[in-house]
């Protein structure tokens, strides 16, 4: 995946439009590692691209899948739910998060968590592309904002429309054999970089956890 065009964003008439900035073996870069399932990940996606394009800092954006990684913990249900006070904080929290960040937030999602595994494999498909903040945008507006299903195929279909994306060879390319192995190949890079929960952010082996957390690992990619 570090072979892969790197995504900055551009601002248009108020409107954000992705493009492939001019980009050297020397720009600093942040991997932005997000599970679709993930509550801070949405607010920590809306934001990171503005908040590191100011900085100078290019993104690589990293979809993952956390279940692989809490079921080696003895987890087999979000922390948020097997912790009822740890959830009920969380949801709190998100809604005063979001209220600062001025993002929309329709609770309670149509489910916690939901299935982000086609979102995931979508997203990994349009790196190469260059869609893949803006389909990860769609999709987390449309989980957290929306209270649709991820999992269901017409609402995929209608983001990825969003963006301009074909939605027949984008499930085509999603669900071929190599790009399953690609986002296995993704977890496990995660997990052996020391990845636990999402959002999180590297640069180089530096780990930062947590979406409050994506300012410092800007600044890190900076110095």
């Amino acid at each position: 995946m570090f072979g892969t065009p790197v995504i900055v964003t551009m601002i248009s008439g108020g409107i954000i439009e992705d493009a492939l900035p001019r980009w050297s073996p020397i720009m600093r870069t942040i991997d932005f590692w997000y599970e679709f399932a993930s509550t801070y990940s949405y607010v920590s996606a809306m934001r990171i691209t503005q908040a590191a394009a100011k900085a100078g800092v290019a993104v690589r954006w990293r979809p993952f899948l956390l279940g692989p990684i809490f079921k080696e913990l003895g987890w087999n249900d979000s922390p948020f739910n097997i912790y009822a006070a740890k959830g009920q904080y969380m949801w709190r929290d998100l809604a005063r998060v979001c209220d600062d960040e001025g993002l929309p937030l329709a609770l309670p999602p149509v489910r916690f968590p939901q299935n982000g595994l086609k979102a995931a494999r979508l997203a990994l498909v349009g790196v190469t592309a260059g869609w893949t903040p803006a389909f990860t945008r769609g999709v987390f507006m449309a989980s957290y904002a929306k209270q649709r299903d991820i999992a269901d195929d017409e609402t995929l279909r209608d983001i990825l429309e969003q963006c301009s994306v074909d939605p027949d060879p984008a499930f085509e390319a999603a669900t071929s054999p190599a790009n399953k192995e690609a986002l296995f190949a993704q977890t496990a890079d995660a997990k052996a970089r020391g990845i636990f929960g999402a959002p999180s952010f590297t640069v180089g082996e530096e780990l930062f956890w947590g979406n409050d957390r994506l300012e410092a690992a800007i600044a890190w990619a900076k110095a």
